[in-house]
Parts: C-alpha cells; structure tokens; sequence
C-alpha cells in the first residue's frame, strides 16, 4: 500500500475542508462596537495613550482602508491588507489591555474612585471579547481568506461540529463561531466547548481568562466596597 503524502496528511489533519468565504462585514461592526464602546470610558481610562479620541480615530483609518481595498468576500486577500488587518486588531487589543490597567490603578489606589469607574469595566469586558474573538478568526489555520484554500494549515482550534456524530460534515466556522469562543472563554476563565490545538491558540486563551478574570475580581471587589 503506497504511502499518504504529506499533502494528504495536511488535508486529512485539517479535516480535508476549505471554509467558505466570508464577507468583512461582521467584523466591521464588531469593530465599530469596540469604537463605540472605547468612546464611553471615562477620562480617566485610556490616558496612557493621550486624547481619548485618537486611538478611535486611527482603528477608523485603518477599517475604512480595509473596506476601501477589499469590500467584498475574503478569498484574495494580499498580504498588506493582511497586515493591515492584523495591525486593527493588534490596536484594539493595546487600546483595551492600557484601559484596563488604567482601570485596575484607579479601583485599587484612588480613593474617590466610584461606581463610574466600575461601570467603566463594562465596555472593557465587551471589548476583551470583541478582540479576541478577532484574534481567533485572523489567526485560525492562516486567516479567513486562507482557510478558502486546499492548502490551509491545520486547525488551530477543534470545534464540536469537527468531529460529533451527525454534524454536517461540510460544516466551517465563521467569525460568529471564533466570537462565541471568545465570549465562552472569557465568561468561564477557560476553554468550554472548542478546544485549542496549537500553543499560540493556548496561549490567546489564557491571556484572554487571566484579564477577564481580574476585571471581574477587582470590579466585585471594589463595588462590594461601594455597597457598604
């Protein structure tokens, strides 16, 4: 019997399926969420990156370069707008993560600190999930264009659909599959139903459970204080 070749290895470890191609819009409005949602933090969040509205102003730049270079489906994406969206998702990311450190110095050693701040943890929440749920989806087996191609990478994510009994076996996630994924990881700290494969994938993970988790423990913490 002759041997399996290696592109049949790589085809079979990625379940052999290419992902239909997705439209941008989706990820347009959950970026414009995350815009919106950074507009909302109080002033004294996001002062690690001066005027409030400069960071908004530059993802706004950078998605509308985005819709302007490739409006439609993503399956010829060149690599500069793969750049350039990595470097919108990589923003969000800076943005929210110097907002919650912002956040965590004014709940712990400001006295006047009060529930505007904690209110404040919301939008940083929501955003935590937006962007990982962008990280997900840019970086599972290449990108979105590159998971259209036979010759996409091997899964860096095993969701149920993969591998249960009864599943359609055409079945691909789409950015509503990486989102949820996010949101399940950042609500209970780990991984529920999808699985990461690759230690990048671990890793995005766990930097997403341990901020949610001291967002939520230093936010209880400081409205009990409030309460009584």
């Amino acid at each position: 019997m002759a041997e399996p070749s290696d592109h049949n290895l790589d085809a079979k470890a990625a379940w052999g399926i290419t992902s239909k191609s997705e439209t941008r819009w989706p990820v347009v409005a959950s970026i414009l969420v995350a815009i919106a949602l950074q507009l909302l933090l109080p002033n004294k969040v996001l002062v690690g990156l001066g005027a409030k509205a400069v960071v908004p102003g530059i993802e706004g730049v950078l998605l509308l370069v985005l819709l302007v270079t490739n409006p439609g489906r993503l399956t010829s994406e060149q690599r500069h707008l793969r750049v350039v969206g990595i470097a919108l998702v990589a923003l969000v990311s800076v943005a929210n993560t110097v907002s919650l450190v912002d956040l965590i110095h004014a709940l712990l050693y400001e006295k006047t600190a009060g529930r505007t701040l904690v209110y404040a943890s919301v939008p940083i929440w929501l955003t935590n999930v937006i962007a990982f749920g962008l990280w997900y989806w840019e970086l599972d087996r290449g990108g979105p264009a590159r998971r259209t191609q036979s010759t996409h990478p091997r899964p860096d994510f095993l969701f149920p659909q993969m591998g249960a009994r009864g599943a359609d076996p055409t079945w691909t996630p789409d950015f509503s599959d990486y989102l949820y994924t996010s949101f399940t990881n950042a609500t209970a700290f780990s991984p529920t139903d999808t699985m990461p494969l690759t230690r990048w994938a671990k890793l995005l993970m766990a930097l997403q459970s341990i901020a949610s988790l001291i967002t939520v423990a230093i936010v209880i913490s400081r409205a009990v204080n409030i309460l009584n």
